[in-house]
């Protein structure tokens, strides 16, 4: 029987640390000796002697026998799964194993449109062909939730080949579909169901929570422990149950986007993480809910702003739960989009929202926050309505409709191929009809508009225009001022 009171790798980092001896291994600071002044006055000396490297008493990542082995044991257990993995490459590397565990070169896989630019390594790296679904997509609220299980079963019955379905559980918004279903339609073809559950690491610590992945019925979920946990940033795991994933495949896929000189520091922060959640879970997750709970409550009262909730008569197949601790602000009844909003929010209210959206602003709410942290929320968004508020602001909802169409082309190029091909940068204005080269997504959240293989259209150029001009910010490409594309030549 596991003890979850251990902390097996914390205690073996802080015995280490603490030991006399002369290194002569790295890193070069030599357990903050070397380290240069002014950094050592922001973190503290400790964390330096701290920043150990793979010696006998710590173990090896990449073959875990002593204290790795022993504090991944005890996540798994109190997770719920059968194996786990830790990850400091953070969830990217963790989606990035499952696709090369799970699919080879031209093998197809089944995943959403609004996946995380890191599945769309993944397809690069493998070699995999994407069978895209497009998520149910509420056009009153401008929001894409989950696939549904009928879009699944008929992806599986046009491609009874496909070797894995992935979906997006949660979404950024919080919104969760229907996973068992889904998980019930995909084992049917006995194929396993990749999860990214990235902002679900805490489901499986509260009642009133959705139901975690893994109890859902998903053979693999990555769960981003630093997102809304105490991990360190960067802190993440991959769990894997039952026995369609060769798991020592997935080890060796780790091996390949992880790196060789792992961060005890972000381990150690795993290993603590656990043993808070297995010990204090609920409470903790008890207290974050009645503050997210305070803020959903006090925010809607707020003329002119309303909050994400679940839809009326039971929601929808592609929102079945919603994760109360993701609070979703719709600000645009207020005059404003949801980037000028946050703009104001951060520059002269003091509060910093996860992401901002056309017509939203997402705040992550975790028992890291403090009661004072909500009064200072809801206090912003009164001073908001109160002092910055426009006429009501008619934003172009038909450019996400026109998207949500255009995302029914072919790809023209597997992720890989179009990715390696010869290329070329061309004015965006000349990139319409031509085959991009390269991920383009609006960041926050990092979902991509945008991807190797991917036919360019005139609404996509025009979305991203209207993004950038409203204030939000474009990633993944060469040039962010996003005045060119890079295609294939």
């Amino acid at each position: 029987m596991l003890n979850q009171n251990q902390t097996p790798l914390l205690d073996a980092l802080k015995a280490n640390a603490a030991r006399p001896h002369a290194p002569f291994y790295t890193p070069g600071h030599k357990q903050g000796e070397g380290i240069f002044q002014p950094l050592a006055d922001l973190l503290g000396k400790a964390v330096f002697r701290a920043d150990l490297t793979e010696l006998a008493d710590l173990d090896h990542l990449f073959a875990p026998q002593g204290v790795i082995q022993e504090a991944q044991q005890l996540a798994a257990a109190a997770f719920g799964a059968s194996q786990t993995w830790f990850l400091v490459n953070g969830s990217t590397c963790g989606i990035e194993a499952a696709i090369l565990a799970t699919c080879s070169m031209g093998d197809k896989i089944i995943l959403p449109r609004n996946v995380h630019s890191s599945a769309i390594a993944g397809l690069i790296l493998s070699g995999a062909i994407p069978i895209f679904l497009n998520p149910e997509y509420d056009p009153v609220l401008d929001i894409a939730h989950s696939i549904t299980p009928n879009a699944v079963q008929s992806a599986l019955q046009q491609h009874p080949d496909a070797k894995a379905v992935l979906t997006v559980y949660p979404t950024y918004y919080g919104v969760c579909g229907d996973l068992s279903a889904i998980a019930n339609i995909t084992h049917q073809y006995n194929i396993p169901l990749l999860v990214d559950e990235a902002h679900g690491a805490h489901f499986a610590f509260h009642p009133e929570l959705p139901t975690p992945a893994l109890a859902a019925g998903a053979d693999l979920t990555v769960q981003s422990i630093h997102k809304v946990l105490s991990a360190m940033t960067q802190a993440s795991m991959l769990h894997v149950q039952g026995n369609r994933i060769d798991c020592d495949r997935i080890s060796k896929a780790l091996q390949l986007v992880q790196s060789t000189s792992p961060s005890y520091l972000l381990l150690a922060s795993l290993d603590a993480a656990r043993q808070q959640m297995a010990l204090h879970g609920k409470m903790l997750m008890s207290r974050t809910l009645q503050l997210a709970q305070e803020a959903r409550t006090k925010i809607s009262q707020i003329p002119g702003l309303s909050v994400l909730e679940m839809p009326q008569l039971g929601g929808s197949p592609g929102f079945v739960a919603l994760d109360k601790t993701r609070l979703t602000v719709t600000v645009s009844g207020l005059g404003l989009t949801g980037f000028e909003a946050d703009e104001i929010l951060d520059e002269k209210l003091g509060v910093t929202a996860e992401f901002a959206s056309l017509q939203h602003l997402t705040f992550i709410i975790s028992f890291g926050n403090t009661p004072a942290n909500i009064e200072q929320l809801v206090q912003g968004f009164n001073t908001l309505a109160k002092k910055y508020r426009r006429s009501n602001l008619t934003l172009k909802n038909q450019v996400w409709q026109n998207l949500d169409r255009t995302l029914d082309y072919a790809l023209q190029l597997s992720p890989r191929e179009a990715f390696f091909a010869v290329s070329e940068i061309l004015p965006l204005t000349q990139t319409n009809k031509r085959i991009c080269a390269e991920i383009v997504c609006p960041y926050p959240p990092g979902i991509p508009v945008l991807m190797p293989g991917e036919v360019i259209t005139e609404s996509v150029l025009e979305y991203l225009q209207q993004i950038q001009g409203m204030g939000g910010f474009i990633s993944g490409c060469n040039d962010i001022s996003l005045t060119s594309l890079k295609v294939v030549k």
